[in-house]
């Protein structure tokens, strides 16, 4: 059986990989000043799945859930602005 640890060290790798694949996409509409291209339903599916991941995470007392959803969340949100400033 794999411990508890390695479980949540493998989480962490995945989440932190999974969770700053949206840096170059917030980089790329704060230089361009431009988020025409993103759908902003899928912002808004998006952004709510990962809040109940938050949720989920926070229910089980996971870190790698919860941190990998709260850093995801805040790029989202920064992203979502752009979609509202710059749309």
């Amino acid at each position: 059986m794999i411990e508890y640890h390695s479980v949540e060290g493998l989480g962490l790798m995945a989440g932190t990989l999974t969770t700053f694949s949206f840096l170059p996409q917030v980089l790329r509409v704060w230089q361009t000043r431009s988020a025409r291209d993103l759908s902003f339903p899928w912002i808004i599916i998006f952004t709510n799945g990962v809040f109940l991941w938050l949720l989920y995470g926070l229910a089980k007392n996971s870190p790698s859930v919860i941190i990998a959803n709260a850093v995801t969340l805040a790029l989202l949100l920064v992203i979502l602005y752009f979609k509202l400033k710059y749309g």
